[in-house]
């Protein structure tokens, strides 16, 4: 069975929008190996994880920043897809 992201972010802090662009971008990148994205409003103020099946694969309180959609799917690709190539996503700068 293809993994599920869940996005959880903070509605107080108004996050809903970045969250709805990373599940924008992973849909996008992932089409053929996600079995969705989901974006789920947080009770805890401040919180911002993504996790692929319950695992989570980034935090923002513990990582003291958000994600850079590059880092993102490359992490993602690391977990749904290893041998996936992400084009100019893969790049170094």
């Amino acid at each position: 069975m293809k993994p599920t992201i869940t996005i959880e972010y903070c509605p107080k802090c108004r996050w809903l929008l970045r969250a709805a662009y990373m599940a924008q971008e992973l849909l996008t990148t992932f089409e053929d190996d996600l079995q969705g994205v989901t974006l789920r409003p947080s009770e805890i103020s401040g919180r911002y994880t993504i996790s692929i099946n319950e695992e989570i694969l980034f935090d923002r309180k513990r990582e003291g920043r958000f994600p850079e959609v590059k880092e993102l799917k490359q992490k993602v690709r690391d977990v749904v897809h290893p041998g996936k190539d992400l084009g100019h996503s893969d790049k170094s700068a």
